[in-house]
């Protein structure tokens, strides 16, 4: 009896440091965000004067940004529109506004398989929070333009344009990013395409071990694969640690949007591959195979709302205690930035392209993001 008791006891205990330690992450993240809303105003302030521009990132002691074109451009809208959710802000309900319009012409284009990063992080968050029907508009004729990118003999939307002139129909390049796309292919209708996709990549971009390659190309004529190989990884047989996470993020993603069990056993089959690589703080290097060591928060944060979703759907806690481990680690002196400091960016820390030595421990727009994202969902279990 006595033996029974103390068991009983330990186990309370046990619980209680456990009820302490997700109520003291709570208040680190919802300090941090307070800190996020300082940080994204006074980042508004200064994208005020640099019209057509979004920022990037903040390297050598200078703000960089880039065109509305570029892939990231979505990301400061949409961090924007979530503080705004998470706090009522007024003001950043308009800074979101304005930020959001910048991006309006792209709707029409085609160039590029993003689409669903630029326009859904910032229209799609508007939409969802004001039910404003121009953003609906928006949103449509930007999935109808991303839509124009599918080869149904491939069965995957078209990446990169590389335009190779020798054996062109040899390089259509799939990449693991594209399937954080196919949310807002399947939120506008294009369900046959966006599931396609995902079903192909299944097949194709991953390993026996469930590991992703981060590029399958195909030939377009005949749809069989032509070469499975990296760009920002490593090597061929590399994982790199965002593409990790887009893929985690996007089959997680996939079965909210469709229910389908596929999506949802793809998930837990590259969570299982990832959790047991995670060092220590559980931010992974840069790529989980590279000895070169640079951390990258950005794939920790995508990896941490990832599993937040997941462990919702599954109620598997272990999931849930990695994200944590994450976002401990995301909200510390380590990888937080002060407020004033890092170029107005919250995470210190990220890795946009090791091998071309671009942006390397560098703050990233993408690993703010989902940093706000994940300490959202945490906020709201």
């Amino acid at each position: 009896m006595k033996k029974l008791l103390f068991v009983a006891l330990t186990a309370i205990s046990i619980v209680g440091v456990s009820c302490s330690e997700r109520y003291e992450l709570k208040q680190s993240l919802k300090a941090a965000l307070e800190v996020a809303v300082e940080q994204d105003k006074a980042q508004a302030e200064v994208m005020l004067e640099l019209q057509g521009e979004m920022p990037k990132t903040f390297e050598n002691g200078k703000l960089v940004t880039a065109n509305i074109r570029w892939w990231t451009s979505g990301f400061f809208p949409g961090s924007l529109w979530l503080l705004y959710e998470h706090t009522g802000d007024d003001e950043l309900r308009q800074y979101a506004e304005h930020f959001t319009s910048r991006l309006e012409s792209l709707k029409d284009y085609t160039g590029t398989h993003d689409l669903g990063f630029m326009v859904f992080c910032s229209y799609g968050n508007g939409y969802r929070l004001t039910g404003n029907e121009a953003y609906k508009d928006v949103i449509n004729q930007a999935s109808a333009s991303l839509a124009t990118r599918f080869n149904e003999t491939v069965g995957c939307i078209r990446s990169w344009n590389t335009g190779r002139k020798e054996h062109p129909e040899e390089d259509y390049i799939v990449i693991i990013d594209n399937m954080m796309n196919l949310e807002m292919l399947e939120w506008a209708g294009y369900s046959d395409i966006a599931r396609k996709h995902a079903d192909t990549t299944i097949k194709n971009h991953f390993r026996e071990d469930n590991s992703s390659y981060h590029v399958v190309a195909y030939n377009e004529l005949t749809g069989d694969i032509v070469e499975k190989r990296t760009a920002q990884g490593r090597h061929n047989a590399s994982a790199w640690s965002r593409g990790q996470s887009w893929g985690l993020y996007g089959y997680t993603m996939m079965y909210r949007m469709t229910g389908q069990k596929r999506y949802l056993e793809q998930a837990i089959k590259i969570a299982e591959y990832l959790i047991p690589r995670l060092p220590e703080d559980a931010i992974p290097n840069w790529d989980y195979d590279a000895e070169e060591l640079s951390k990258d928060s950005s794939a920790a944060s995508i990896m941490a709302s990832a599993l937040i979703e997941l462990y919702g759907f599954t109620k598997n806690k272990s999931y849930l205690a990695v994200a944590e481990r994450q976002l401990r680690s995301l909200c510390s002196e380590e990888y937080f930035a002060a407020l004033g400091e890092n170029g107005n960016f919250l995470l210190k820390h990220g890795v946009g392209h090791y091998m071309a030595k671009s942006e390397v421990d560098v703050p990233l727009s993408y690993g703010d993001y989902y940093f706000i994202e994940a300490a959202m969902r945490y906020l709201a279990l």
